[in-house]
């Protein structure tokens, strides 16, 4: 390779490097409450009632996830009509905020009842900034990416993700070879929160020096206000409807097979602790190999083969393999279970995000990618260990979490049957289109 052609793919490579990397500390700081969900409810929601006390941090974990779709219109509109990077740093200061907030909190026995308040603000702040941050990451990759590969580009948004999956297993198994349990439920639990607040000055570093997308900079007609993108997102509501079914499947497989492993195979599987944690993090391997191929393999075949085909594998598997699993829980079938449901994710996802990027009108491209995210993320994905915990406890049935993921694949098979349906239907509907029909007949 040439100096001139490393410098060139350097100059491809770097800006995704950046703008990934705040995505990074956002799933990072998601990961860290949901894998010590249980500690953190003995530390600040204290019961006598373990699983209430579960329950309730599992719900602190969801609620954040409500503040989503009001960031996501607020954050996105602004990111739509300031830019990409000024978003981007925005929503990126907002989170670190929410992180620190949660990791220095005194617990309970301290601070009383202003101990669950601070740390529910802080959840409801991350929330917020989430609300835009993946939308905002996903239309740069996808406004940079070079002609051909904008399924790869934009693959790299949850692949960060996955990084952060990664970093978060290494450390918790760390963390139980050092550390006994009581240290872990005493304080052990708040140090990858730490070790966060600690990489986002680098973060800001990073991110700061993002350029602005040449698609946006060159755009001759831009949304004139925030309330413009809120009308024109308004009006655009199939796309989001559809969009917000399409996710739905993504977000709840992503936070079955990651964020709620540890808990399952811990609470609910009576596993090691250490096994659940080293599962996660070959899912968060498996993940990382996978969006990325399947993003690529979008850009070859298309992005539909692989949106009907993978939701139509989970619909058929999801549940049976759960039976199995539960049958007779092992590291084993833990492991065996995740790497499977993984390929489907990965796959489906590496060609669900960039298909969702094309389907939004490009003057409310983030702010309704943003808003159709945050719907299916704030009503399915972040209450997903909730609703598997309730389930389980409720039905008496281990493998619950697979009639969920059964549920979430059916609505993300609807939605890629009638996407290209709607969104055709609804550019049709644009003032600009029937003008330049109008014009055409006239001509005619």
């Amino acid at each position: 390779m040439t100096a001139d052609a490393g410098a060139t793919r350097w100059q491809q490579i770097k800006p995704v490097i950046q703008v990934a990397s705040g995505n990074f500390l956002e799933m990072y700081d998601f990961f860290v409450f949901a894998y010590y969900a249980a500690a953190i409810g003995r530390a600040f929601f204290p019961s006598h009632d373990a699983f209430a006390s579960l329950m309730l941090s599992l719900a602190t974990f969801g609620v954040g996830f409500l503040m989503r779709p009001l960031g996501a219109l607020v954050l996105g509109a602004y990111i739509d009509h300031h830019g990409r990077r000024a978003g981007l740093l925005l929503t990126l200061g907002l989170m670190a905020v929410g992180t620190v907030s949660v990791a220095v909190t005194p617990g309970y026995a301290t601070l009383g009842i202003a101990a669950p308040l601070i740390v529910l603000a802080g959840r409801l702040l991350q929330g917020f900034s989430a609300g835009a941050e993946l939308g905002g990451v996903s239309v740069y990759l996808a406004e940079i990416a070079t002609p051909g590969h904008k399924g790869f580009y934009v693959s790299w948004q949850s692949a960060s993700q996955q990084v952060a999956v990664i970093v978060a297993a290494l450390l918790g198994v760390a963390l139980q070879q050092e550390l006994t349990p009581a240290q872990m439920d005493d304080w052990g639990w708040r140090l990858p929160l730490l070790l966060g607040c600690l990489i986002i000055p680098i973060l800001f570093l990073l991110r700061s020096g993002l350029q602005e997308t040449a698609e946006f900079a060159t755009r001759k007609k831009r949304t004139a206000s925030l309330s413009d993108v809120w009308r024109s997102v308004a009006a655009n509501w199939p796309i989001v409807l559809v969009g917000a079914m399409l996710v739905t499947m993504t977000t709840v497989s992503f936070y079955l097979i990651t964020a709620y492993t540890p808990t399952f195979g811990k609470e609910t599987l009576k596993l090691d602790a250490m096994a659940a944690l080293i599962v996660t993090l070959l899912v968060g391997v498996s993940n990382l190999f996978w969006l990325p191929v399947m993003g690529a393999l979008s850009d070859r075949i298309g992005r539909r083969p692989l949106l009907i085909g993978f939701t139509l594998l989970a619909l058929v598997t999801a549940y049976p393999v759960m039976l199995w699993l539960t049958a007779a829980p092992s590291f084993e079938r833990l492991l065996a279970v995740e790497l499977w449901l993984s390929f489907i994710y990965g796959s489906y996802n590496g060609a669900m995000v960039v298909y969702l990027t094309e389907l939004m009108p490009a003057d409310v491209r983030s702010a309704g990618f943003s808003l159709a995210y945050s719907l299916a993320t704030a009503i399915f994905g972040g209450f997903t260990p909730a609703i598997c915990t309730w389930l389980i406890h409720v039905t008496d049935n281990k493998a619950m979490p697979g009639v969920w993921l059964s549920c979430a694949a059916l609505m993300g098979l609807i939605a890629a049957v009638l996407a290209e349906r709607v969104g055709t239907a609804a550019a049709n509907s644009r003032p600009e289109a029937i003008g330049a029909e109008l014009s055409a007949r006239r001509a005619s």
